[in-house]
């Protein structure tokens, strides 16, 4: 009973069976190697203390029991100790370290969830942090964010930061989602979209309601961003809208495109009667634009309408510069009004002022006003176009009447000196010079010479303006001079003619 007695007080760990059989240093060793423990062991880690270093104590425990076991037996002990009371004590004693082991136990437990705990804060901070800043920006930072909360949730799903993990998705949502909360619309695009996809890799059974929440919101920002964007030179709004069509088709903010759209045509439609139909005009080219992208089954007639829209607002366009002396403008408008609606009954008008604007370019006096749409009635006079050069030479004119004639070049024709073209031009009898007839009724007409591209192209073309009087014919000779950089320029020639023998100005260009 006595060894027994010493072996158990020594399983303790406190050394106690070597203290009553007066072995003091060895029970001082026992209280070493316990305080060792403790050092390693204390404060507890979630990791909890190396499987070594319990080892290596439970073999010294076992050892240390052992030992005091054989020396009890073989030794006398002094004292008046009863073995059998040491021996129950010893049994008590055993709930120490079979205590200590169940609160080391609990206080790893409690480490583990600090640590976790801190784990979850980590993400939290992350989330705080990557609110401030664009999405495209802090993308990268909700990710890790995320990343922390979804291991919380599957590697440790009974702790208590696992327990708190729902709500911390619903501040991460609301953090995400803040520009839609601020009515930034189109900023919140890129994150709702971001957060409606992540039921693709975060368990539906986590995120709960969360899972669903972003459509309402996504569909939302898609019209109203659309909406803003509506009305400049490009397709604008047409990203957007064509995204919640085909991802939202049903949604209330679906439902409203073409209904939008349509206030947005017309509305456009109006202005190009007003004070500026040319910017009206590009309003309705973006907007034509923007239904063209969108599935047609969502915005039926809208195409059309914006179509007439750009036609009308076009013509307008071309009108409205050529009255503010924007003629190059006014020539470009309407000469692409021309080209891109043959059909239109303007088409002919539109060539006529593009015609004028022209010439009114060089000369403004051709822009003081809009050629007549329709043809005059009353006699005609006839004004013949001869060419004595070696270009070919177009021909534009306005007044009662607006055209153009081309005349082919002449092959045989020369280029003159400044001092001999006024004379010489078109004087050589029995030549046959190329010849263009003019039926005109009569008025005050502006003229422009222009003399071709290619190795023609540095010759000058010439304005010139003329009245035509009933009861005459007219004849009108162009060429060309050639003339030195160091040559001054020649004269203007007169606007005006004499009806006598009733020539009109010589086309006298020069290089």
């Amino acid at each position: 009973m006595r060894a027994v007695a010493a072996g158990v007080l020594n399983l303790s760990g406190l050394g106690l069976g070597y203290a009553l059989l007066g072995r003091w240093g060895r029970a001082v060793a026992c209280w070493v190697a316990t305080g060792v423990l403790l050092l390693v062991a204390l404060p507890a880690e979630p990791d909890g203390v190396s499987a070594r270093w319990v080892v290596v104590y439970g073999v010294l425990v076992v050892l240390a029991a052992v030992d005091g076991a054989r020396i009890a037996l073989r030794s006398a002990v002094g004292g008046s100790w009863r073995p059998v009371v040491a021996a129950g004590l010893g049994v008590v004693l055993l709930a120490v370290p079979a205590g200590g082991v169940v609160a080391y136990g609990a206080a790893r437990d409690e480490a583990r969830e600090e640590m976790l705990l801190d784990r979850l804060e980590s993400g939290d901070r992350r989330v705080a942090a990557a609110s401030g800043q664009p999405f495209g920006a802090a993308k990268g930072e909700y990710e890790k964010a995320l990343g922390v909360y979804r291991a919380l949730d599957r590697d440790h799903p009974d702790s208590r930061a696992a327990g708190l993990v729902p709500d911390r998705l619903k501040d991460y949502y609301d953090a995400v989602s803040s520009p839609y909360a601020e009515k930034r619309h189109c900023e919140a695009v890129e994150p709702l979209t971001y957060l409606r996809g992540l039921p693709g890799t975060v368990d539906r059974k986590l995120l709960g309601e969360l899972a669903g929440w972003p459509d309402g919101p996504l569909a939302e920002s898609l019209y109203a961003c659309g909406v803003s964007r509506l009305g400049g030179s490009s397709s604008g709004g047409a990203a957007e809208f064509g995204e919640l069509l085909r991802t939202f088709p049903e949604s209330e903010p679906a439902r409203q495109v073409a209904s939008v759209l349509g206030e947005r045509i017309d509305g456009r439609v109006a202005e190009v009667k007003g004070d500026d139909p040319c910017a009206a005009a590009e309003a309705l080219r973006g907007l034509r634009t923007t239904v063209a992208a969108l599935p047609a089954q969502h915005v039926p007639g809208l195409s059309a309408k914006a179509g007439k829209g750009v036609q009308d607002g076009d013509y307008a366009c071309g009108v409205d510069r050529f009255e503010e002396g924007k003629f190059s403008q006014a020539k470009l408008t309407l000469d692409r009004f021309a080209r891109t609606h043959k059909s239109d009954g303007r088409a002919a008008q539109a060539r006529k002022i593009a015609i004028a604007a022209e010439i009114a370019a060089a000369r403004p006096a051709a822009g003081k006003r809009l050629p007549p749409s329709g043809n005059p009635g009353g006699p005609r006079m006839e004004l013949v176009i001869s060419n004595d050069a070696p270009n070919g030479v177009e021909v534009l004119y306005t007044g009662p009447v607006t055209g153009t004639v081309t005349l082919k070049p002449c092959g045989d024709c020369k280029r003159y000196s400044a001092a001999t073209g006024s004379t010489l031009a078109c004087k050589v009898s029995g030549k046959n010079y190329p010849k263009a007839r003019l039926q005109l009724p009569a008025g005050d007409y502006h003229f422009l010479y222009k003399h071709g591209t290619g190795a023609s192209s540095r010759v000058d073309s010439y304005a010139a303006g003329s009245k035509v009087r009933p009861g005459y014919t007219y004849t009108s000779c162009t060429y060309v001079i050639e003339r030195s950089l160091l040559e001054p320029r020649l004269p203007t020639l007169p606007d005006l003619l004499e009806p006598t023998s009733l020539s009109l100005p010589r086309a006298g260009s020069s290089r």
